[in-house]
């Protein structure tokens, strides 16, 4: 699919609109979230790259904490986002290491946490590299918290080694081109290597439903980091919903999502994309007809010609986790439902 360039950057930031009651200044607080402080500022808040000053006087001056003063200010007709250090940040070199861990983040951890180690997509090549449950100790079918499992597959790994448990769940198919893009795995539980040896015993700690013969394992998640910018994509993208984690019919905010757009197609974590809603199809009883042919169409005929009405903005979602082809977004808004298949785009 042909990409199409994002506009330059200059241009960019002629068109950036101001949010109403946008304040001169804002001061920081716990809990907030980049995406939260960049509405607070501006109407759309994936331009925040645009207006952010990197001050070169302040250590770390891409990371904000609660207690850091932001001021609105204009800069050659533009507006720009200042940092002030609040004196939180004025610790010893000890302490502010242990801060570094409170920066402010682009979306909420909670709202993503389930996922880091319950909803993931894995391509058949991953799939048949996993560790896999090979039997039940006490020759059970099942297993649950507090059972051993026998693991082959992961007998490199030192004792104390801690797991997530998956099930391979259904193939993914590509809507637009009809090749499958991957699996769905399925959080089981977690456990950790009591026993190295080929096989290895791991004993289950966490489930959530039985775990089984041929159930894969993978190495505890590892946090994804999150204070990158909310932003546009530097390509134009135009994609789909192809999965929900936690797969629900509908789709709500601060659910995530999983899209068949990856870095290949030039997504990056921060990027911002809108969701639409396909437009239904429906019959045309109107056209090419008298006014009475019509009426008598309404009242009694299903004819005419079908007519496709235009898609309708749903909400809109933040990027997280980007594989080649796939990636994981939240969706910050939703102003109407939104469902698998729906459209994602640059925004406008």
């Amino acid at each position: 699919m042909p990409q199409r360039a994002a506009p330059p950057a200059a241009q960019r930031l002629t068109q950036i609109p101001l949010a109403a009651g946008a304040p001169n200044e804002y001061i920081v607080k716990r809990g907030d979230t980049l995406w939260d402080i960049s509405g607070t500022f501006l109407k759309d808040p994936w331009y925040w790259p645009e207006v952010w000053y990197v001050n070169p006087q302040v250590e770390n001056p891409h990371l904000i904490y609660p207690g850091d003063k932001l001021s609105l200010v204009m800069i050659d007709g533009r507006p720009r986002i200042m940092l002030s250090r609040g004196n939180a940040y004025r610790l010893s070199p000890q302490a502010r290491v242990t801060q570094l861990d409170e920066a402010v983040t682009s979306i909420p951890y909670e709202q993503i946490a389930a996922f880091l180690s319950r909803g993931l997509v894995l391509e058949r090549s991953q799939i048949e590299r996993l560790p896999y449950v090979l039997a039940i100790r006490g020759d059970r079918l099942m297993a649950g918290a507090g059972n051993d499992i026998y693991v082959r597959g992961g007998s490199a790994d030192p004792t104390g080694t801690r797991y997530s448990v998956v099930k391979i769940g259904e193939e993914l198919i590509d809507p637009d081109d009809n090749k499958p893009v991957g699996y769905q795995g399925i959080y089981v539980g977690e456990g950790a290597l009591s026993r190295g040896g080929d096989p290895a015993t791991v004993t289950l700690s966490d489930t959530t439903r039985e775990a089984l013969a041929g159930d894969r394992l993978l190495p505890e998640a590892v946090d994804i980091p999150l204070n990158f910018f909310p932003q546009a994509p530097e390509t134009a993208i135009d994609g789909r919903i192809i999965s929900v984690v936690d797969g629900v019919s509908l789709i709500g905010q601060y659910q995530v999502i999983v899209l068949n757009r990856g870095s290949r197609d030039g997504l990056g974590p921060g990027d911002v994309l809108s969701v639409f809603q396909a437009g239904e199809t429906v019959r045309d009883r109107f056209a090419n007809r008298s006014f009475l042919a019509s009426a008598g169409g309404v009242l009694g005929g299903f004819g005419g010609e079908k007519v496709v009405l235009p898609d309708e903005e749903a909400g809109t979602v933040m990027v997280f986790k980007v594989y080649d082809r796939i990636s994981y977004a939240l969706v910050m808004e939703a102003t109407s439902d939104i469902h698998v298949k729906d459209a994602v785009r640059s925004p406008d």
